[in-house]
């Protein structure tokens, strides 16, 4: 049974340096769940170089540009055959600086992976060779298409098969002279040779031109669906930004009608604590009254028991005078 694929796309995703840990606690958890053939497939799998590493990455992070990358092959090896000089080097050029964007994407995907090796230290010689290579092998297209390539890959480049000179021998050590009737038949066979030359010249270049429009329009193609997949992000963003904003929005609202609630609750307060400082203030005035007024009256309750103990005193004496004289 094979292993699973989110397993084997985890695998191959994680730096190498971490494949071999990842892999064995992966055959292990497949022991522990009683499954020894998933076990035995899962320790089979084998740690890439870096630079395969990276070419993984690309191929299960972006398999669109891989895809790209393949549609691009076939419109080269399309457009190699019976091709010259100028041709040559141009369709080179596209390659070049289709292999150096995938290149730099690839530096970026290895920015963005936790754990990987520094980007001074990137085998990028290496991973844009493998890219060349899948370019001009099925095979190795095939290998990258997979995101499970082990090691780099290269390739000579592309080229023509030169073609064979040839040239009419006859049986003739030394050719005849040249009589009129031949010299004629001569100049007709050299022009019916230059018409065919041109025939061919102009095959070649209508050929060339069908293939340069088959490679402008799969490097159209391949744009188009790069801006449709960034029209999408953006799309997407903009339209979790804008939940952000209503989201905003709405909270701002309840904010403003809490601050609001707030301060109304305030104004209540304050006229609430104006009333009871004043009324705290006529209280303070009816207390202070109060302790006038018993004050007053315990003056006046002394002045009246002073009065009534100086009546009673002289009552006293009074009766004490009369006793002394009957």
């Amino acid at each position: 049974m094979p292993p699973p694929r989110d397993l084997v796309r985890r695998l191959y995703e994680e730096p190498p340096d971490r494949f071999v840990a990842t892999r064995d606690a992966a055959v292990a958890e497949a022991r522990r769940a009683g499954d020894p053939a998933t076990a035995r497939e899962i320790a089979r799998l084998r740690r890439p170089t870096v630079a395969a590493w990276l070419v993984n990455l690309l191929a299960i992070r972006r398999p669109e540009l891989v895809a790209d990358l393949g549609q691009l092959a076939e419109a080269l090896r399309a457009a190699q055959r019976d091709l010259r000089g100028p041709r040559l080097r141009e369709l080179s050029a596209q390659r070049r600086a289709v292999v150096a964007a995938l290149v730099a994407e690839v530096r970026r995907l290895a920015a963005d992976a936790e754990g990987g090796p520094p980007g001074g230290k990137l085998p990028l010689a290496e991973v844009e060779a493998t890219l060349n290579a899948a370019l001009s092998d099925t095979t190795v297209a095939e290998q990258v298409r997979t995101g499970r390539l082990l090691r780099a890959a290269s390739y000579a480049g592309f080229g023509e098969v030169p073609r064979p000179q040839l040239r009419l021998v006859t049986d003739d050590a030394e050719p005849a002279p040249a009589t009129p009737d031949r010299a004629a038949d001569r100049d007709r066979a050299a022009g019916q040779d230059r018409d065919r030359a041109a025939d061919r010249d102009r095959d070649r270049r209508e050929r060339d031109e069908r293939a340069a429009e088959r490679v402008a329009r799969a490097e159209r193609v391949r744009q188009r669906r790069a801006l449709e997949r960034e029209l999408a992000r953006a799309r997407t963003d903009q339209g979790r930004a804008e939940a952000e904003l209503a989201g905003a929005a709405d909270a701002e609202h309840d904010g403003t009608e809490e601050l609001a609630d707030i301060e109304r609750s305030l104004a209540e307060l304050e006229r609430r604590r104006a009333e009871a400082e004043q009324e705290l203030s006529r209280r303070k005035l009816a207390r202070r009254a109060a302790e006038r007024a018993v004050t007053a009256a315990r003056r006046r309750t002394g002045e009246v028991e002073g009065a009534i103990e100086a009546i009673d005193a002289e009552e006293g004496t009074d009766a004490g005078g009369g006793g002394g004289a009957d």
